[in-house]
């Protein structure tokens, strides 16, 4: 009897120190001393956003049985870095893009190729920021800022000018011959724009653009997600008075923006909440805000067809693993402070990204979906542009673009 009650007591004994060692290795892991998680080197404090349940989502989300996307074409492999955006001058030509090593370029034609159109930084030089298929790994990051990361791009029709979001450079104008870029606006109220991210003109000549986080710049923008973040904003800056003006803040990743074609609202994607926006900016719903579409992934840029009908780039998909990591801040915190790489860690969590491309109508109604579930064509997409009977692809991420006809 009294062999046994020792037996209990180093049982018990045991018990504790096993608790108490836990609670050592899960403060260790918490307070990360040694920098050694993702999210060693920041401010990293997740909060719960506001997202549609997964389930929800994925129930009601119409799927590409044919992952028709996978049937496009690849285009100028390796020969353009990172085309976020894609876009055709007044006249046709093109298309233009912005690169990641801080040009925008210009298709001219198979017999001269891909040109310079335009730069965004004044420090530019071929030395530091034409690295090439580099330009869209981390050996740019460094640079990055240096060279400039051009991301949305749009031409006023009336004009010729072309406006860019610069991620690290604000909104920045180029004339219709190209040349340095110059920068329209790179603060408000004293603060920086830490993050301009995608754009649309007014016909007024107001230019609505996105500032995707006041916390967080591009090379670290997955920690907005991570975080669930909230301080995003859409801005509005106006020519005449070289003013700019705040729309709507408290926005989680605010990226891609597009007027409609009556220019009565505009549509928005917040990408950590992966949803579809939109704000009245005429009429008798004048500044209210709508949700258009729960997405089943990631948005990125919205654009326009002639029908006045949108497209939607988003990176997919959500995972039930991800749902429980959204809902609980906590456990998110603790996770990410694991000492392994994000890519391990993500890869944990079920995360396998393909590209989904999404037609709506101008009440948000999804008239078409395109998917390339197993990467043929495009991995990540960023931007979806219909143009000359084909849709124009572009990626933020990899060296290509790719082209498919529509309707097919």
């Amino acid at each position: 009897m009294e062999k046994k009650t020792r037996l209990e007591h180093e049982d018990g004994r045991l018990q504790q120190h096993l608790v108490l060692l836990s609670a050592v290795v899960l403060g260790f892991v918490i307070m990360d001393p040694f920098k050694m998680s993702p999210v060693g080197e920041h401010d990293f404090t997740p909060v719960k956003h506001d997202i549609a349940p997964y389930d929800q989502v994925m129930a009601n989300w119409p799927h590409d049985n044919l992952s028709r996307l996978g049937l496009g074409n690849l285009e100028h492999v390796d020969q353009v870095f990172g085309p976020e955006s894609l876009e055709f001058d007044p006249l046709g030509n093109g298309p233009y893009s912005g690169l990641a090593d801080g040009r925008i370029v210009k298709w001219s034609g198979e017999d001269r190729g891909w040109e310079t159109f335009a730069l965004v930084s004044q420090k530019w030089s071929k030395k530091v920021c034409a690295t090439g298929k580099d330009s869209t790994t981390y050996k740019q990051w460094k640079n990055e800022e240096i060279c400039g990361r051009p991301l949305g791009l749009r031409f006023d029709k009336s004009t010729g000018n072309l406006y860019i979001a610069d991620a690290y450079h604000g909104l920045m104008m180029v004339g219709p011959d190209g040349g340095l870029a110059q920068p329209l606006t790179t603060q408000i109220d004293g603060k920086r724009i830490l993050f301009a991210n995608d754009l649309d003109i007014h016909t007024n000549g107001s230019i609505y653009f996105t500032d995707t986080s006041m916390k967080y710049n591009r090379v670290d923008h997955f920690f907005i997600m991570l975080e669930g973040e909230s301080t995003g904003r859409l801005l509005r800056y106006d020519p005449p008075t070289k003013s700019t003006h705040v729309v709507l803040d408290g926005l989680a990743f605010p990226n891609g923006v597009q007027l409609s074609k009556d220019q009565s609202f505009l549509l928005y994607t917040e990408t950590t909440n992966c949803r579809l926006m939109k704000l009245w900016i005429e009429g008798e719903k004048k500044g209210k805000i709508e949700l258009v579409a729960n997405l089943p992934g990631f948005p990125d840029n919205i654009r326009i067809n002639e029908k006045g009908q949108f497209w939607v780039a988003i990176d997919c998909c959500r995972t039930k693993a991800q749902e429980v990591l959204i809902n609980n801040p906590w456990m998110r915190s603790v996770y990410f402070r694991l000492p392994f790489r994000m890519q391990h860690l993500a890869r944990a969590m079920g995360m396998k990204m393909y590209s989904v491309i999404s037609l709506f109508d101008d009440k948000g109604q999804i008239l078409d979906v395109l998917d390339d579930k197993q990467g043929v064509v495009m991995k990540l997409v960023s931007e979806v542009r219909e143009a000359k009977g084909m849709l124009w692809i572009g990626t933020v991420a990899h060296n290509h673009i790719a082209t498919l006809p529509y309707p097919g």
